[in-house]
Order: C-alpha cells, then sequence, then structure tokens
C-alpha cells in the first residue's frame, strides 16, 4: 500500500532579502539532492500568505519563521513540525500559541563559518583601531595611531553556542585567549576558559576584547548594561553579532564618543533596516554592518539540506535535532 505523501508549506516574506527566500527553484535544486527522501513530500509554496489559510489545512510540516499564531491548532489540525528559517527565534516569544505536541527547530549551527569570518575581520579591525581611522577619514583628519599585536591578548565572548564558538575559533587561530561566559559557567572548546553568567562582571574587564552572541531571552535581555559597559578595559574593543537588545546601545554610543570604548563592530539592530535618524550613524569610532557577519549567499541550500537530513530521522521516528528549547528560548 502506497504511504500517502506528507505535506510541506514553506513561506516567504518578500520583505525579507532574497537571500532568505524560499523559492521553488531553491527547492527543486534541494529535492533533486534528496530524492529519496522527497519522494515522501508533497510541497506548496506562499508568499506573505497568500495561500497559508488553504495550506494549513493539510499541511505536515511547515517552513517559516514567522508561522501564523492564531488558533493554529484548529487551523492546522495535521501539523507536526514548524522549522524556521534563523537560529533565532525571540520574534516567537512567548511560546503559548504553539500547541505542545508540535515540534519547534531552528537553524542552528548555520552560521558558524561565516561567523568565524566575520569574527577575525572585526577583531583584527578593532586591534588596529580601524573604526577611529575611518572616523578621522570622514572627518578628513590625518591622525596616525599605532597598535601592537594582537596576539597574547584577551576575547570575553558572551554566549557560546554556534556564534561563540565560531567567535571563539577566530579569536584563537589569532592567538587570543579565549573566556568564555554561558548560562552553566561551561563551555567546551575553544574557550581556554569558561564562566557562568553570574560572574560576568569579574570577567568583562579582563577583555581586551568583548564579543556578544548570545540569543536574546528573557535572561539576557539588557544583560550588557551601562554598568556592565563601565567596566570594561580602557579602550577595548566590542563586537555584537547576537541581539542589539542584550546591549545597552545609548551606553555604547556614549562610550564610543568618549573614547572609553576605542571602536566597536555592530551587526544588529533593535530596528532593521537601521533608520535614517538614527544617531548610531554618525556615532564616532563605529562600525555598522548591516546584519550581514553570519549569513551566506548558500544560506537556503543549507537549511534545505540541514531540514533533509532532519526529515530522514522524523521519517525513522528518531529525535528530531535543533529542538528549540521553550524553557531557555534557545
Amino acid at each position: 500500500m502506497m504511504r500517502e505523501k506528507l505535506h510541506v508549506h514553506l513561506e516567504s516574506s518578500r520583505n525579507r532579502a532574497p537571500l532568505f527566500h524560499l523559492t521553488e527553484e531553491k527547492w527543486a535544486a534541494a529535492a533533486k539532492r534528496h530524492r529519496t527522501l522527497a519522494k515522501n513530500l508533497r510541497v506548496t509554496i506562499g508568499w506573505d500568505g497568500d495561500i497559508i489559510d488553504e495550506a494549513l489545512r493539510t499541511a505536515d510540516v511547515m517552513i517559516n519563521s514567522d508561522p501564523p499564531r492564531e488558533n493554529l491548532r484548529e487551523r492546522a489540525p495535521r501539523m507536526k513540525w514548524i522549522q524556521t528559517t534563523g537560529a533565532g527565534v525571540d520574534q516567537l516569544f512567548p511560546f503559548d500559541w504553539l500547541p505542545d505536541e508540535i515540534i519547534l527547530t531552528n537553524n542552528s549551527g548555520a552560521h558558524g563559518p561565516k561567523a568565524e569570518d566575520s569574527c577575525a575581520m572585526a577583531l583584527l579591525m578593532l586591534n588596529s583601531r580601524l573604526p577611529e581611522i575611518l572616523t578621522n577619514q570622514r572627518e578628513r583628519r590625518w591622525q596616525p595611531i599605532f597598535s601592537t599585536p594582537i596576539k597574547g591578548k584577551t576575547a570575553v565572548v558572551i554566549g557560546f553556542g554556534d556564534l561563540g564558538q565560531a567567535a571563539g575559533r577566530a579569536a584563537k587561530k589569532l592567538g587570543l585567549e579565549v573566556i568564555a561566559v554561558t548560562r552553566s559557567g561551561k563551555a567546551g572548546r575553544p574557550a581556554d576558559v569558561s564562566r557562568p553568567v553570574s560572574g560576568i562582571d569579574r570577567v568583562l574587564p579582563k577583555g581586551h576584547f568583548v564579543i556578544v552572541t548570545a540569543p536574546l531571552t528573557a535572561e539576557t535581555r539588557g544583560l550588557i548594561s551601562r554598568e556592565r559597559l563601565a567596566l570594561l578595559r580602557p579602550g577595548a574593543g566590542f563586537v555584537n553579532i547576537g541581539r542589539s537588545p542584550v546591549v545597552d546601545y545609548a551606553a555604547l554610543t556614549e562610550k564610543l564618543t568618549s573614547g572609553q570604548i576605542s571602536g566597536a563592530v555592530l551587526d544588529v539592530f533593535d530596528q532593521e533596516p537601521l533608520p535614517a535618524h538614527s544617531p548610531l550613524w554618525t556615532t564616532p569610532n563605529l562600525v555598522i554592518m548591516p546584519h550581514i557577519s553570519c549569513d551566506d549567499p548558500r544560506y537556503i541550500d543549507q537549511l534545505f539540506d540541514t531540514w533533509f537530513a532532519n526529515f530522514g530521522r522524523f521519517m525513522n521516528g528518531k529525535p528530531l535535532r535543533s529542538i528549540v528549547d521553550r524553557r531557555l528560548g534557545y
């Protein structure tokens, strides 16, 4: 007897960068790479909710970073599994809309290689005081700035998941000591030292560079406060590739302007695109990255390959990888 095909619905928003679009062409290429598994699937592709209500009636699985939350079980009686296109799921908090029996997985692990490159670049930029040099360039000011080699300095990495480990690898390759700050206080390689977040105030002054890679949760929101930024050693460099609400950007702006923090590289912001009126655009000693530090142009290809590997586990009754812990928020 032929097994009924599972219905997977792909949903995209045209407002997002094309890099993240779940297109028919991308799906067809992935299905070709995973022919055996793809034979078990019936696929629908929607844009901006144009067919979402119809698709939900029969969908077993959905790949969608902004799933509909109102009366989801009634609208999607067969739904078993939702996959997000991104790693962060803070946009879906709180999870009271999500039935207990529906599995939620994220795209963790997708950002590591590009994040490692970006962190290496940011660390070298900060060590050479490039943000300050660029500020002087805009102001047509010739002011030589000399810096010591980066080897032997210390990077404090806040959060040590996929992004944090990538930052750690970048730092180690440049010869830095890596101190990881995690919820539990435990971190494996490439950290040299790990400390719990409860001890962050004792760790921050040790960093020549502080790199924020933590996800946004109730516990991390506002973690790097004005008071904690004041703990950084004079002239420290700062990087955020995690989530912007983890850091007090107003306080960071003041410390960049005063020179207490010598330079910063920021990739994430409360509002994206960053509005033209934002004071960050004219903050001295700051390099603004338009949320590109962790994303490879082949992002959706990787997402589909990872999803198909998980789908194979799903078909064989094995536990899925990258399941979001609803209590922790990641």
